[in-house]
């Protein structure tokens, strides 16, 4: 019995760390050098932060799209139904105006996947923090 409680609680722990490893794909220090490069010219993200030209991006995995109080968003984005999950940001980063037609933001989005895995390690490190 106690082999077998061994043994089980062992197999939990192997999958709670593989699970672990899947939500920790990415390099967020090559993602921060790379959201200053293309992404700070229009939004922020941080402690106090406020929306700029774009929405602010704390928290943005698992928010809906357009629902930061302080930002202005297209009627495309307001009306999308969108809710930002890892897949839904990977394929918005790809290209924008393929998952939110007639979104204003003017990105001519990401093709390379692991640029794409690295700025969504740094976004996901800022995911408990409040604006």
């Amino acid at each position: 019995m106690k082999i077998t409680a061994t043994l089980a609680l062992a197999l939990i722990l192997n999958l709670l760390s593989f699970h672990a490893l899947a939500d920790a794909v990415g390099d967020a220090e090559a993602g921060g050098k790379l959201f200053k490069r293309i992404c700070s010219g229009c939004h922020n993200i941080g402690p106090s932060v406020r929306s700029s030209f774009g929405p602010q991006l704390n928290g943005v995995i698992g928010r809906t799209a357009g629902s930061v109080e302080d930002y202005q968003y297209s009627d495309a984005m307001k009306s999308s139904g969108v809710v930002w999950t890892r897949d839904k940001l990977v394929a918005y980063l790809e290209d924008p105006k393929g998952v939110v037609p007639g979104t204003r933001m003017i990105f001519w989005g990401l093709s390379d996947q692991e640029k794409i895995d690295n700025l969504l390690a740094y976004l996901q490190t800022f995911q408990t923090q409040k604006p």
